[in-house]
């Protein structure tokens, strides 16, 4: 089992790092540009240039099933999903094959209603409940991999 995120605008790494490390477990920050990050034998850095979803193809060309995916990249959850993979975002909400058609089918409304200037910004900002919201799933989320669910 690996742990690849989506690294780009993640919150999480510092937690993704923190659980990966108690487990043992290989972790591929994958983005676009180069990022400081503490040193780690656990730890993969991929910056991958060419385009915006140039780091999502990578992702999805080394996963396999099993691995974690953390995102909030909804179409890279979908991908992700379609390879067996599993996949949290850094709210600690997963995305699973029963929701995704749902979350993908929101995001394209919201994109709609804000390009029609009829909604404005983002969602709440993210805290320290978000942390641990993150850091309970992503720990849940491992034990069922090496369980086998």
């Amino acid at each position: 089992m690996n742990i690849y995120v989506d690294a780009d605008a993640c919150p999480v790494k510092a937690e993704v790092m923190r659980v990966a490390q108690r487990h043992g477990l290989n972790v591929h920050m994958v983005s676009n540009q180069w990022m400081r990050l503490p040193a780690s034998p656990l730890l993969h850095v991929q910056v991958v240039s060419g385009g915006l979803d140039k780091a999502d193809d990578w992702i999805v060309e080394h996963i396999v099933r099993g691995d974690i995916v953390v995102t909030a990249d909804i179409p890279l959850a979908a991908r992700c999903l379609a390879k067996d993979a599993r996949v949290l975002g850094p709210s600690g909400k997963p995305f699973d094959d029963d929701g995704i058609g749902m979350a993908l089918a929101m995001r394209d409304l919201n994109a709609h209603l804000r390009d029609a200037g009829e909604i404005r910004g983002g969602g709440p900002p993210f805290g320290p409940k978000d942390r641990s919201r993150f850091l309970q799933a992503m720990e849940e989320m491992i034990q069922a991999v090496k369980r086998g669910k």
